[in-house]
């Protein structure tokens, strides 16, 4: 059974997660891609409506369309590679107080010392599958830097419900990525 999370979280609620924990998060999540990552690490300041505080980002591109009643409408919103993201996720975390961070591909030490430091996770959404995972995307609450970095780039204020997840890094220094990382190795030098 998921483990249900609602936005915001608190620190005690990201510290009971263990890797391998199947997550559903239901309110508010922001996307933030490379553009949004590198702003924020050279000193940019957010929209006071953007709030990451016990937040979640998402680095999520979604592909977002107008309907015919002109509001923006998810049709797809898979992850996108989080590895990217390493040189800033751990100093984003700590200065806005980011509780997790949503991807693909895992990341590497310094967000996982920001994970065990802050109380956060990273938490691995099922890439290849952007069409099912808009379908827990109930509303556009607003968008962010359209202007300035693009639609994949921008800031996307989502409200989810039972988007589904699972922890492959945690706030007690576990990381699934470490784990098969050195057990490929292994496997590798046992082959040379």
């Amino acid at each position: 059974m998921p483990v249900s999370l609602r936005t915001p979280v608190t620190e005690a609620q990201i510290r009971s997660l263990k890797v391998g924990d199947a997550v559903e998060i239901t309110g508010i999540l922001f996307t933030g891609r490379d553009a949004v990552h590198k702003y924020l690490a050279k000193g940019g300041a957010l929209p006071p409506e953007v709030n990451l505080r016990d937040g979640i980002i998402y680095h999520c591109g979604p592909v977002v369309i107008k309907d015919d009643a002109g509001r923006w409408k998810v049709v797809a919103a898979g992850p996108t590679t989080s590895a990217r993201e390493e040189p800033y996720q751990g100093d984003i975390m700590r200065k806005f107080g980011v509780r997790g961070v949503i991807g693909k591909g895992g990341m590497g030490a310094k967000t996982l010392a920001a994970c065990q430091e802050v109380g956060g996770v990273y938490l691995h959404a099922i890439g290849g599958a952007a069409q099912v995972l808009a379908e827990h995307i109930k509303a556009v609450r607003g968008v962010y830097f359209l202007e300035e970095f693009g639609s994949p780039e921008a800031i996307w204020e989502l409200e989810v419900e039972r988007f589904p997840v699972v922890v492959t890094m945690d706030a007690h220094g576990g990381s699934l990525h470490r784990e098969v990382f050195e057990r490929s190795q292994a496997e590798l030098l046992k082959r040379l």
